[in-house]
């Protein structure tokens, strides 16, 4: 399909409109809605999106609001149809048909790794209109590195990875700015203990995941992969030093008590106890909230590097991902899709579904009011981790892999190279 600038692309880069938010202006490039005749400039346009949420849902209530005031100021017409979470039963099969769809909505990973021949490369529209200035680097580069170049989804609802933690804890604890590196964790956690804190929850099920960020200070994402399939745990010298620096970690008495605990036995701990932090994904935060009405006001960091000079590899990777937004390569009207898709993700619309619902938003200019830190997180990131960063690749033996994890954090052994022999004793 061929890319040509149409007059709504034109128009909408002439088009800038600055608002406040909070505390920060941002200027942004709404969809144009003059053509040369003095009427919409998408009249009679319709598009159709299959969405992932209900229209019940704040999400799905926000698209549809988002919708409304696109087609009052555009004169295009959004026809959603709410698909819910079997969106992903349901699009591959869709699109291989050829179905009636404009836009998608799926997570960016599914995006780019099954749905690429059938999404729209959106690359020369989002450079006109400048995307890279407001928009995660994270996300853009992981789309294009998978796909040669080409970006296919655009960033909708991210989710971010690393230590959430209760800002009125920190606050009594005396602590004013969160660590970087985890000689400064070790010491934000004594911090903690002395204001009479359990610094970290630890569920079981969460195990793998949080050794696998710290494995990742020491050994990268697709070396992990590699010990998980073949082993070799033995052989590699960073598994040892991050095993050891967990079992430092747990004989200090910075995991909370009974930790590693049932889920969610141990981030509930957060709402009812006196524990201070948790390592998960940005869920946890109304998980927990929801769980004991706790009504915490969270924060959040990236997980700590280990410096070069410390052993380390310095690495600063997240745990992140998004759900996003996809225009099927068959679309009548890609221009008007994306000129919609621009519409929901940034500015003022942006921000409003970022509060509602809550998320973090879409438009990194603009103020994430539910977690203090998460757009400054996932922007910090040089490139996105995946779930247990490489640990559970080896699918035979996952469960096994994340026992041994497991018993690491219930204090069973001595030395990393103990730990280390003991997963290698699974092959």
């Amino acid at each position: 399909m061929k890319k040509i600038l149409s007059f709504a692309l034109i128009a909408l880069l002439a088009v800038t409109s600055v608002f406040a938010t909070g505390t920060t202006e941002t200027t942004t490039a709404p969809a144009a809605t003059a053509s040369t005749e003095g009427g919409k400039i998408y009249d009679g346009v319709e598009i159709t999106m299959w969405s992932m949420w209900n229209a019940a849902e704040p999400q799905g209530q926000a698209i549809a609001n988002a919708a409304a005031a696109f087609e009052e100021e555009t004169g295009c017409h959004v026809n959603i149809e709410f698909r819910g979470r079997d969106i992903k039963t349901i699009i591959n099969t869709a699109l291989q048909g050829g179905e009636d769809i404009d836009i998608y909505e799926d997570a960016y990973d599914r995006i780019y790794n099954q749905y690429a021949q059938y999404t729209y490369d959106v690359t020369e529209m989002a450079e006109a209109v400048g995307y890279d200035d407001f928009s995660y680097p994270l996300f853009n580069n992981t789309i294009k590195e998978a796909t040669g170049g080409k970006l296919i989804a655009i960033t909708e609802q991210p989710n971010v990875g690393g230590i959430f933690y209760d800002t009125a804890k920190f606050e009594a604890a005396g602590i004013t700015e969160t660590p970087t590196t985890w000689d400064e964790f070790l010491d934000v956690c004594q911090k903690l203990v002395d204001a009479g804190f359990q610094p970290l929850a630890l569920d079981a099920t969460y195990s793998d995941f949080t050794f696998g960020y710290h494995l990742n200070r020491y050994v990268d994402e697709d070396a992990v992969r590699e010990l998980s399939v073949n082993g070799g745990w033995s052989q590699n010298p960073g598994v040892i030093a991050a095993a050891n620096d967990i079992i430092d970690f747990v004989n200090r008495g910075y995991l909370a008590e009974g930790a590693p605990d049932e889920y969610p036995n141990g981030q509930n701990k957060i709402g009812f106890e006196n524990v201070a932090m948790v390592v998960c994904a940005d869920y946890v935060t109304s998980e927990v909230n929801n769980n004991t009405g706790a009504g915490i006001k969270w924060g959040v960091f990236n997980y700590p590097t280990v410096p070069v000079e410390n052993g380390g590899n310095g690495s600063t990777d997240s745990y992140a991902g998004t759900n996003s937004l996809a225009i099927t390569s068959y679309s009548d009207n890609p221009q008007a899709a994306f000129d919609f898709i621009i519409h929901l993700v940034t500015g003022e619309v942006d921000q409003a579904r970022a509060d509602a619902v809550p998320q973090i938003p879409a438009d990194p200019r603009n103020n994430c009011t539910s977690l203090d830190g998460a757009v400054e997180t996932l922007m910090a990131a040089e490139s996105a981790l995946s779930w247990t960063m490489g640990i559970n690749a080896n699918t035979d033996l996952s469960a096994m892999l994340k026992e041994v994890i497991i018993q690491l954090y219930e204090g069973r052994f001595t030395s990393g190279e103990q730990f280390a022999a003991a997963m290698d004793a699974l092959y």
